[in-house]
């Protein structure tokens, strides 16, 4: 592998665990002011310190981060279409010399299996694939599937294999039942999507489990900033991820922190 393309892996997926805790804040770019993104900056700040990776468009990026920040950056590139039309007629919308230009260290592309835009998705993650191989760019790839398919093993299986057939470093899924066998049948490491806000327990639980079934990490956006304490709730995911905490046990931290004021 590349030295650029494996250190750059290495400040995603940290060496001394093996794992990651990512902040995904890219909402904006299909579903425009999310609830509790509706100032960037304020949202993102205070969350900074304890996440591993941002995963972000670059305008959010540029507006809403302080160039001196340390924490690496994923660059979401796709895009295109919003939640009023189909969503998976995204085409790419940032180039890899910007994303070098950005010093990100991972570019994430959503692709659609079984979507109207399947094609379409996965010959522009193959594209960018091969962009990614040339400048030392990992490439994560956000799994999607069509409207009338299960979010369950089977399909999630599916998209996460073709994904990592395509050439993806990383593959961002959903966690679901019999999840371990989407991970053996993905020969790269996989992070969870959030998906839509939870209670704090549930979320924190899903993050467990999907950590105890193979996943390398959590790439969380809703379950942490919606929350009405984010910073208690990503130092709560922070020690199920990296300090192999019990779902139990975190949730604990997350009422300690959350009463001490760590909002």
């Amino acid at each position: 592998m590349d030295w650029g393309l494996a250190n750059r892996l290495n400040l995603i997926i940290r060496p001394e665990t093996g794992r990651t805790v990512m902040l995904a804040v890219d909402h904006g770019y299909f579903q425009g002011p999310t609830t509790g993104l509706e100032n960037p900056r304020a949202t993102i700040t205070p969350l900074l310190p304890y996440a591993d990776t941002l995963m972000l468009t670059r305008g959010i990026l540029r507006t809403s981060v302080d160039p001196s920040s340390g924490t690496p950056v994923v660059l979401r590139v796709s895009g295109g279409t919003s939640v009023l039309k189909e969503l998976s007629n995204e085409g790419l919308a940032t180039c890899m010399e910007e994303a070098l230009r950005l010093n990100a260290v991972a570019v994430a592309h959503s692709i659609f299996v079984g979507g109207e835009g399947e094609r379409e998705s996965l010959l522009n993650l193959a594209k960018l694939v091969d962009e990614g191989q040339r400048y030392g760019m990992p490439v994560l790839a956000v799994t999607a599937v069509g409207r009338e398919m299960a979010r369950d093993a089977r399909y999630l299986g599916l998209a996460s294999r073709i994904a990592a057939e395509l050439g993806a470093n990383i593959v961002k899924t959903y966690y679901c039942d019999d999840f371990e066998k989407v991970v053996a049948g993905c020969p790269v490491p996989i992070v969870i999507a959030g998906g839509k806000k939870l209670a704090e327990y549930e979320a924190i639980k899903m993050a467990y489990n999907s950590i105890k079934h193979g996943a390398v990490g959590v790439d969380m956006g809703r379950n942490i900033f919606q929350c009405d304490a984010p910073v208690a709730m990503i130092r709560a995911v922070r020690a199920v991820v990296h300090e192999k905490k019990t779902a139990g046990q975190a949730l604990a931290l997350f009422e300690k922190l959350k009463n001490e004021g760590a909002k």
